[in-house]
């Protein structure tokens, strides 16, 4: 079978868990005997290709006003031009057209299609290709890919996330199969109605993490390291850790490892101001940072789709406090492995803080549950096997039909 995979970004170039999960998928694939090629942006230019670990690689440059993950943020107006144009970009279907061509796949398998936009969906249907789609995040339903709002996921589509989205609901209809990473995101478009009467499969992410060190024994009286890892922005609730930590008087320190917008990243060091226990280190190994902390705080004020940085965590014999929103539910288990906090009662955050401070008992307990607590999802053969068994249904479906 061979697969062209679409997605924003590819290998070197990644900006979040998606990239390294579709690296993941299609190599294992590859091993398998399958053929994969991938199709996927960069900022300027026509089409080329490449080959990375073994991997045909198409990069497209893509056609709109500007990169959007670069550093800088551009002005309202700037990014409503953006995002009109991508609501169906014509331009990026020509690229689709040559690679289809060119590869003759049997399946694509679509991931993040941000830059891309729902035109790549028609070319592939004007190939009569089967097409399956992965959802990693809420793109599909909003511009800002996180239906955020006024501290909270929306309940509804917005007026502009409406006018911008008002064709994809019914587009999706047509599609071979959908894949969410998660019960919460794939329950969250059945919701809106999208993908309705076509077969519905929930694949977690996996990750090869090796245990950056065994659970850790605290005793009474010791100071205890915080860990934020991840992208530094508003809706990852980075503002509100900062300031529960900075009320809670735990005696110890934050770390807060990432990077964002240098607007955002400006506004956090701010707030933190004087506070020599918070401390922002930047990118690091995740190995590294793993083994240097005692607790990991995933704070999302959004619905992450799975929020695989609390299974990494988990994985790495740490207890992890997280949102009580999206499909961080579905990994961390309040109590057990950790303590779900929500961002509506801000003060549970610093709570959860104190009690893992200060019972080093509860703490102890949820050290030892952690990594047992998430053994699917270490298993990248389990992930694959998914993905692998969807695949070969949609292509035996589509040759009977």
């Amino acid at each position: 079978m061979k697969i062209l995979y679409i997605n924003a970004l590819y290998a070197p170039h990644i900006a979040g868990g998606a990239e390294i999960s579709l690296k993941l998928i299609v190599e294992g694939m590859q091993a398998r005997g399958h053929e994969v090629v991938v199709l996927s942006l960069v900022p300027e230019g026509g089409l080329r290709s490449e080959w990375v670990d073994g991997v045909k690689v198409y990069r497209a440059g893509l056609k709109n006003g500007y990169w959007p993950f670069a550093k800088e943020r551009p002005g309202r107006f700037r990014r409503l031009l953006w995002h009109v144009r991508d609501r169906y970009n014509t331009s990026m279907r020509a690229y689709v057209r040559e690679v289809l061509n060119a590869e003759q796949p049997a399946v694509v398998s679509c991931h993040n299609l941000v830059g891309w936009s729902i035109s790549v969906w028609d070319e592939i249907h004007h190939a009569g290709i089967p097409i399956v789609q992965v959802l990693h995040d809420m793109y599909l339903l909003s511009p800002n890919s996180t239906l955020f709002k006024k501290g909270r996921t929306a309940a509804h589509q917005d007026a502009l996330s409406h006018l911008l989205r008002v064709k994809h609901r019914r587009a999706s209809r047509g599609l071979a199969a959908v894949v969410g990473i998660s019960q919460s995101v794939l329950g969250r478009f059945l919701q809106y109605g999208y993908f309705e009467q076509i077969p519905h499969y929930v694949v977690h992410n996996a990750r090869d993490i090796p245990a950056a060190h065994p659970p850790r024994t605290r005793e009474e009286g010791a100071p205890l390291t915080v860990g934020y890892i991840g992208t530094l922005t508003a809706v990852k609730g980075v503002e509100w850790l900062i300031e529960q930590f900075k009320a809670s008087g735990v005696e110890g320190r934050l770390v807060i490892a990432g990077s964002g917008k240098a607007d955002d990243v400006q506004h956090f060091q701010q707030l933190a101001g004087d506070d020599g226990r918070i401390m922002f280190a930047g990118y690091v190994d995740p190995s590294d940072f793993y083994a240097n902390i005692d607790l990991l705080v995933v704070p999302s004020l959004w619905e992450e789709p799975l929020g695989m940085v609390a299974v990494e965590g988990l994985a790495n014999n740490l207890p992890v406090i997280a949102s009580n929103r999206g499909g961080l539910r579905e990994t961390v288990v309040d109590g057990d492995n950790g303590i779900l906090c929500n961002p509506d009662e801000p003060d549970s955050l610093g709570q959860a803080l104190i009690w893992l401070w200060q019972d080093v008992a509860l703490y102890n307990r949820m050290a030892r549950a952690a990594r047992p607590s998430v053994g699917e999802y270490l298993s990248v053969g389990r992930m694959v096997n998914q993905y692998e068994n969807v695949l070969n249904t949609v292509t035996t479906d589509h040759a009977i039909t």
